[in-house]
């Protein structure tokens, strides 16, 4: 068995709307930008894990026929939203196992403005109603209160925590909203960067209450890739390659337990809870140690409630936690500075990589304008309804 785990090698396309590139074009661009990041190519690895949605039809195999047919194992995953983690996270197992030295992990989702179920945008006057212009939520949404699967489901959640806690409101939930389209405007990536105002976001037109369109994630096109390596296999790499090694310290995926009568619950802080719980006990850190969280904002309301099940405030103090600037890039403890999904976009496949680019990007000390300083653990998370939930701890390498 592997002694440790690393990513050597992380890339990402920018998430946008594509008109001149189909779905294995974006994957096979993001696998090849990775291996190059790593210094390797697709000879090296020993395994290619790739995570898709909306399209079942071997595109790992596909992806190889551009980049190199090597005759290693292909792993084709689907695992709704949690779909690219779950990637990840079999290239990793296959490390840790003894099965492979190297892996590569490819998430990859093209999606234009179908919604996550990859039903097309409404036809005027059928009842439904999509929102138009810079955003397209996630899924159909029923009414102009929203109630259908993902609107719903995560209003719900969002107002279900409301009412629990002191100091949340429509408010709260609309600062998550200005902090991540604030943070977008520093990432080139993000498949929108504009800054709104509180009172923009809060009077723009409602989805599912208290979520406005501001405040759901619009749908696109993207792709990411990673490379993880043995600690053994890394030993052997050049100096450079190892200097920028960032350690996986925690590789966490839960679903939803069995309750009585046997019912799905889509319980996304039960989900949430017992896999950050998980992560944090393997990687023998506390949620008070991380230097930067991306975690899974498909709505606003999600990522408030998620501040609570990631212990990263105290227990239902996220209202208050978003009202003194907790998870702002000049925070306690930095959330969503990509932009989030909310800006960064949510090419579904693609999203559980990404958010691990992202974070290798700022303990490597590479990411730019919006580089967090002295980044030295991260976590990344990311909610399939289903149900599924992945929590990475990442932590940068020894110097």
């Amino acid at each position: 068995m592997a002694d440790s785990l690393w990513v050597i090698g992380a890339s990402m396309t920018k998430f946008m709307r594509y008109q001149d590139k189909d779905l294995i074009d974006l994957g096979s661009e993001a696998a090849m930008a990775a291996l190059a990041d790593a210094g390797l190519t697709i000879f090296d690895t020993d395994i290619l894990a790739a995570g898709c949605l909306l399209d079942t039809g071997g595109v790992g195999q596909r992806i190889q026929k551009q980049i190199g047919q090597t005759g290693i194992p292909v792993y084709n995953v689907a695992n709704a939203c949690a779909t690219g983690a779950t990637a990840f996270r079999v290239a990793a197992m296959a490390i840790k196992a003894g099965e492979a030295d190297i892996g590569l992990a490819v998430g990859l989702e093209q999606m234009g403005k179908r919604g996550l179920l990859g039903v097309p945008p409404a036809r005027p006057g059928d009842g439904t109603y999509q929102p138009s212009g810079r955003y397209d939520a996630v899924g159909p949404v029923e009414g102009v209160l929203g109630t259908s699967l993902m609107p719903g489901t995560f209003a719900q959640c969002g107002m279900e925590y409301a009412g629990q806690h002191d100091g949340v409101g429509f408010e709260q939930f609309a600062r998550v909203a200005e902090k991540n389209h604030a943070h977008s405007t520093l990432n080139p990536l993000a498949q929108y960067q504009k800054a709104f105002g509180l009172e923009d976001i809060m009077n723009a037109e409602m989805i599912a209450y208290p979520n406005t369109v501001l405040m759901c994630c619009p749908t696109g096109d993207g792709a990411a890739a990673a490379v993880l390596a043995s600690g053994e296999r890394l030993r052997s790499l050049p100096a450079e390659v190892r200097r920028r090694a960032v350690k996986v310290s925690a590789s966490v995926l839960t679903s939803d337990p069995y309750v009585d009568g046997g019912s799905v619950q889509f319980d996304v802080n039960t989900l949430t809870r017992r896999a950050a719980d998980q992560a944090y006990e393997v990687a023998g850190v506390a949620p008070q140690d991380l230097d930067l969280v991306e975690l899974h904002d498909c709505f606003a309301t999600a990522e408030l409630c998620h501040y609570d099940n990631l212990r990263l405030c105290p227990e239902g103090g996220a209202g208050e936690w978003i009202d003194r600037r907790g998870p702002w890039r000049d925070g306690q403890i930095p959330v969503n500075v990509s932009g989030g999904l909310l800006s960064k976009g949510h090419p579904l496949g693609a999203t559980g990589i990404a958010n691990i680019y992202e974070v290798t990007t700022h303990l490597r000390g590479e990411a730019g304008a919006r580089q967090i300083d002295g980044a030295k653990v991260g976590l990344t998370h990311v909610i399939g309804l289903g149900s599924a939930c992945a929590v990475h701890i990442l932590e940068k390498a020894a110097t």
